[in-house]
């Protein structure tokens, strides 16, 4: 595609490529490295001057390294005479804070909301915020886009009798997500109703609805210490689910996510490429995945095309 660069940053550079690639496009060229006192160094490698720059780099790994990585790169394109410059981050760091809910809490993802405006980035593509009002911390445009199409297929093609499934919620929060899911594939939907006394420690759970001898797949934005996900699980289980599957965009894993996963009731633990996966899934045999560059990928062409995006809110590109 012409008039169009692609780069990518240290914190994903397999989906990056995976991107490219799909675009008929090479990664364009620039050296990330730390001086040694820590502080990022970038060099863009190749003119961008009126160009359109897209800047690939998820918020997990390093996030407050990577976040800074991505600053810069936007800004070294942008006073390079980029004529546009737009950010890709299939997770959106700090995603988490995005409001006051006790006292003196900050907003951080508006904090790097403001960031990112300030540092030049003119249009920005994610995946499944984990609060869809993270749109309205933004004066410039943004494509949240949606994992649920991809997580249809992989329901329809991979789970044995998907027509007797029920799709479960493990919190309120994403019961919109779930009963999504649940109309598309025209089966029931379940909720788990759960208490918090401190941060990543559930106090108890309650389901609402029957799960009784059929497969119940667990939905959510994300997972990372995986303490409420493999609860629902047991919880699931002892209410007389047949098979546990739990699918999830951003699996973030970290502390004992992967241990938890591996002795849980789950079959299966099926997340998509918005995070690197290949360590966790040669560590733990549960964790599937499934691959989300082509929407990306689309999305950055319709993008550049000035075509609209709304048609990957509900398809899988080719």
């Amino acid at each position: 595609m012409p008039n169009i660069k692609i780069f990518g940053g240290n914190s994903h550079q397999l989906l990056a490529k995976l991107i490219s690639e799909r675009l008929g496009n090479e990664l364009g060229k620039c050296v990330l490295k730390k001086f040694s006192n820590k502080e990022t160094s970038v060099e863009i490698g190749e003119s961008v001057r009126g160009e359109d720059v897209f800047i690939v780099q998820s918020g997990c790994g390093d996030v407050n390294d990577n976040l800074m990585e991505l600053l810069i790169m936007i800004n070294a394109c942008k006073i390079a005479s980029a004529q546009r410059v737009t950010a890709v981050i299939p997770c959106f760091p700090y995603a988490r804070q995005d409001k006051k809910d006790k006292s003196r809490a900050p907003i951080s993802a508006k904090l790097v909301a403001n960031m990112l405006s300030v540092a030049g980035a003119d249009h920005i593509i994610t995946m499944d915020l984990h609060a869809s009002q993270i749109q309205g911390f933004f004066d410039i445009p943004v494509d949240n886009l949606y994992a649920e199409p991809a997580v249809l297929r992989w329901i329809r093609e991979h789970i044995p009798e998907w027509e007797r499934a029920v799709i479960v919620s493990p919190d309120a929060g994403g019961a919109k997500r779930v009963t999504s899911i649940a109309d598309h594939l025209n089966v029931g939907f379940a909720l788990i109703h759960k208490e918090r006394k401190v941060a990543n420690e559930v106090a108890s759970m309650v389901l609402v609805g029957d799960v009784k001898d059929r497969t119940a797949i667990l939905v959510d934005d994300m997972a990372d210490t995986c303490g409420t996900l493999t609860l629902a699980a047991q919880k699931l289980r002892d209410a007389g689910a047949a098979k546990v599957y739990a699918i999830l965009t951003h699996g973030i894993f970290s502390g004992p996510a992967l241990r938890r996963i591996e002795e849980s009731d789950l079959e299966a633990v099926v997340v998509t490429n918005t995070i690197p996966q290949e360590s966790k899934m040669e560590n733990c045999a549960k964790i599937k995945c499934i691959d989300i560059s082509m929407i990306l990928a689309e999305a950055i062409r319709r993008t550049h095309n000035g075509e609209s995006v709304s048609y990957l809110f509900t398809n899988v590109p080719l």
